[in-house]
């Protein structure tokens, strides 16, 4: 008998650190350079009712990057809440919120066009890492696997979320 793979499902079969995305300014932010890290995933969008979430962003970042946590915001316009350049986005994220956590290019988040990187926590996790909304979270582990996914309500400084970060690093 024999198997053979069609180059749709070669894209699922990828690991966490087999990913990148690009960064606002255009370099490559690889995935495999955060391995030993704990990496929270945001998409998020300038224009919504839960972009005051980018404070509470920025404060992980500042108390638990050193011990390992990665904060990744994803601007994307897949609700329609974004600005349309990456250079406004930048600016908006540093002069509102004084962002220093990485962020990556506009990018989809959902249906055929999506990222890999969702089409990848979509096949390793199901519907609920799907993003619904702006500012929903993937918390991933050290060993590059999904601990937990939380909707656009849950703060990002929640004890849900802030309980479960401290857990794993």
């Amino acid at each position: 008998m024999f198997f053979f793979k069609n180059s749709a499902s070669a894209n699922y079969e990828k690991i966490f650190y087999d990913l990148n995305i690009e960064s606002i300014s255009g370099e490559i932010i690889n995935f495999g350079d955060f391995k030993d890290k704990v990496v929270l995933v945001v998409n998020t969008a300038s224009y919504c009712g839960f972009t005051k979430q980018y404070e509470d962003l920025q404060d992980l970042w500042d108390k638990y990057n050193k011990k390992g946590l990665i904060v990744l915001g994803v601007p994307s316009n897949s609700f329609n809440q974004e600005k349309k350049k990456n250079s406004e986005v930048k600016e908006f994220c540093e002069v509102n919120f004084n962002i220093t956590f990485p962020l990556s290019a506009i990018t989809e988040v959902k249906g055929n066009n999506a990222h890999e990187l969702f089409k990848w926590a979509k096949s390793n996790h199901g519907s609920s890492a799907v993003p619904k909304w702006n500012f929903h979270k993937i918390l991933i582990n050290k060993e590059g696997k999904i601990e937990d996914t939380y909707s656009s309500f849950t703060k990002p400084l929640s004890n849900k979320i802030v309980n479960k970060i401290e857990s794993i690093l």
